[in-house]
């Protein structure tokens, strides 16, 4: 390394970190940082976000020593103001030379068009880093999203933990600064318990190996994989594979400095519990990996990581299973008593849950959506009777103690306790499906009937909640009306349901509480709709000239996802063809001068003021593809009659080459135009193809 770059190592020493804020926190101060040394032009070669359960740490690479020295140039006053008439400095000038640090004599004139100034030009020399980094660490702190910072002691200061050390190195030097009352040094930490003496840094690379020689893994990336092939190695040698979700591994990657790997056992007797309500107990409680075996079934084993290299693992082990026993033990007690009462039982206690004020409660809803779901059952090709017997039950299982205690589990249970109660089992899958996609990139309802009540469910929410004033606005979204709305429109499409949006918003309005004018948010219902189409299919890699070529030509009346859909991918394929580019600039051409000539009542073709042969071609050529285009519309086949419509880019460009439009007979002009009506609607039945880049 030059003698102008070194080495920076930032690392601030706390107490026990949020475990969901760690990997945030440690990524927006390494950011905050760099922008501070971009914002006072100190280059760099990289930079690493570094984080443990007691540090946040940011390392600089190749830092430069010191800013590049910086050319300036500082304006005073006109020249007539400065000088007098026969030329002497006036008060203006002296003071201007004085505020410089200069004599008058090295001051300089500036003159354009608009007048004369003086002007005191120089270089200022960069500041070494040292001199910038506590002021830069200092807004980077201040800049860290902590929603709710704590004090300590008799400090003032504040921060997400108490804060106990700071270290700032550039290279083996200590770069004095105070934070949070506390002054920088060179002294870290390592292990509480492996090694709980001051950890000395001889020089800022030292810091990764320094601290792993004190048992701790300052990098999270490292110890994140480090974890998962410890887990999955520990699982393949107790019979299984480990179920290592992402967010766990995140949350126990953030609560472990020096992870070791352990597996334990619990009683089989738990396995007649349903695995989900398990596996919740092993995650959510004791940050456990659960075990299944070949077929996916739960194995009475977990596997844990501990923060602390045991001479003695066996105890350790013990202790994690005299842990779990219990958890898993409520868990059993909350299968055997909720079983003692049917779902169906459960019916009249829901209208003791208030959904929401202005919309009464579950019981009212329940009622909404098994109205509703009845209503479209037959479009979802499902049994009327199943889909309101399933749309009643479907909250039910919100009043079971196991969905008081694992809330991520509603829907799941009902499945378990429907099959406990004999219901019929696509109304038992249903109760499950009802609440997919439960994320983004979830799986949509692989039933009818769940798709049907998925949908009826998120009409029944949106609709009611527009109804009642409270649409999201701006970020806010407290009732994940958007979130409904993407599951509802991925529910019609991905399930091939062709359904019409303001149809089904106006059925839901119309079972809205009395005294809601809920038909009158349709349109913003539809809308809002399209808005989050729109980001669903950016979100896909859509252009949004193809979102927009299928929007212009649809009303909001005539909204079908599924159809939408559909033109839109007809359009993705219509790109792709030769002839795409050329046909969207014709209908370009068409749709301005169609613009310009105004609206002219409308008629068919003559064929005898077909003058030119091009304009014969083309009308030939539109009228044999009108019956076939319109049959492949009418049964949503799109692509094909887009196909079929790009064969005319022959006789379209000779016709634009051949032919005046706008002639100077009024009865040619007239008719030629109708030739282009003609055309233009062939492609509007689909789409504007003219919104579609002309280069495709």
């Amino acid at each position: 390394m030059t003698e102008d770059r070194a080495s920076l190592l930032f690392e601030l020493g706390t107490e026990e970190l949020p475990p969901g804020a760690l990997d945030r926190l440690s990524d927006a101060l390494a950011a905050a940082v760099t922008a501070g040394l971009d914002r006072a032009g100190i280059t760099y070669s990289g930079v690493s976000a570094l984080g443990a359960p007691r540090r946040l740490a940011v390392e600089v690479e190749a830092i430069a020593r010191r800013q590049p020295d910086r050319d300036f140039e500082r304006r005073g006053p006109a020249v007539a103001v400065a000088f007098d008439a026969e030329g002497n400095p006036t008060r203006a000038a002296e003071g201007f030379a004085r505020s410089c640090g200069v004599d008058l004599d090295v001051l300089e004139r500036l003159e354009n068009d608009d007048g004369a100034w003086l002007v005191h030009r120089g270089t200022e020399p960069g500041q070494p880093v040292e001199a910038l980094l506590p002021e830069i660490i200092e807004q980077a702190m201040a800049s860290l999203p902590i929603p709710k910072r704590m004090r300590w002691g008799d400090e003032t200061a504040e921060f997400v933990r108490p804060i106990h050390w700071v270290v700032l190195l550039l290279d083996e030097s200590v770069v004095p600064a105070t934070l949070f009352g506390v002054d920088s040094g060179r002294q870290s930490r390592g292990h509480r318990f492996h090694h709980p003496a001051p950890v000395s840094l001889d020089h800022a690379r030292d810091y990764r190996s320094a601290l792993r020689a004190a048992h701790v893994l300052v990098d999270r990336i490292e110890r994140r994989d480090r974890i998962h092939e410890a887990v999955r190695a520990e699982g393949e040698k107790i019979g299984g594979h480990a179920v290592i979700e992402a967010a766990l591994l995140d949350e126990v990657t953030a609560l472990v400095e020096w992870p070791v790997v352990l597996s334990g056992s619990f009683d089989e007797r738990f396995l007649r519990v349903p695995p989900e309500a398990l596996i919740s107990s092993m995650q959510g409680h004791q940050r456990y990996f659960p075990v299944r075996d070949a077929n996916g079934r739960l194995l009475p084993r977990f596997i844990t990581v501990a923060n602390i290299d045991s001479r003695d693992p066996a105890r350790v082990i013990a202790g994690n299973e005299r842990v779990i026993r219990p958890r898993l033990a409520d868990a059993a007690f909350f299968w055997d008593q909720d079983r003692a009462r049917t779902l169906a039982s459960r019916l009249p206690d829901l209208a003791n849950v208030v959904f929401q004020k202005e919309l009464g409660s579950l019981a009212d809803k329940t009622e909404r959506v098994a109205g509703l779901a009845a209503a479209y059952a037959d479009r979802f090709e499902t049994d009327s009777t199943d889909a309101a017997r399933a749309a009643r039950l479907a909250k039910t299982d919100l009043l079971t103690q196991m969905v008081d205690e694992f809330p991520e589990l509603q829907g799941v249970m009902g499945r378990y306790y429907a099959r406990e109660d004999m219901e019929r089992d696509a109304v038992a899958i249903a109760l499950d499906e009802v609440y997919r996609p439960r994320y983004a990139g979830d799986a949509v309802a692989a039933s009818p009937l769940g798709r049907l009540l998925a949908v009826a469910e998120r009409a029944d929410t949106l609709t009611g909640i527009f109804a009642i004033g409270k649409a999201p606005t701006g970020a806010k979204d407290p009732f994940a009306l958007r979130r409904a709305a993407v599951g509802l429109l991925r529910s019609l499409i991905e399930g091939g349901h062709a359904i019409n949006l303001a149809s089904l918003f106006r059925d839901a309005a119309e079972r809205q509480p009395d005294g809601l004018d809920a038909t009158a948010q349709v349109e913003s219902l539809v809308e809002f709709s399209l808005e989050r189409l729109r980001g669903l299919y950016q979100e896909a890699g859509y252009g949004v000239e193809l979102f927009e070529a299928v929007r212009s030509v649809l009303d909001l009346e005539d909204i079908e996802p599924l159809d939408f859909d559909r033109r839109l991918r007809a359009c993705q394929d219509f790109a792709r063809l030769p002839a795409a580019g050329s046909l969207a600039a014709a209908n370009k051409r068409i749709r301005n001068i169609l613009r310009k000539a105004g609206d002219e009542p409308a008629h068919d073709v003559d064929e005898g003021r077909l003058v030119v042969d091009a304009e014969r071609q083309l009308h030939q050529a539109v009228e044999a593809r009108v019956s076939p285009v319109q049959k492949l519309i009418e049964a949503g086949a799109y692509s094909e009659a887009l196909a079929q419509l790009a064969e005319l880019r022959g006789p379209v460009d000779r016709f634009f080459d051949e032919v005046m439009v706008m002639a100077d007979e009024p009865d040619l002009q007239a008719n030629r135009l109708a030739l282009l009506r003609r055309l233009q609607a062939l492609f509007l039945a689909i789409a504007d193809v003219s919104a579609l880049p002309e280069s495709a």
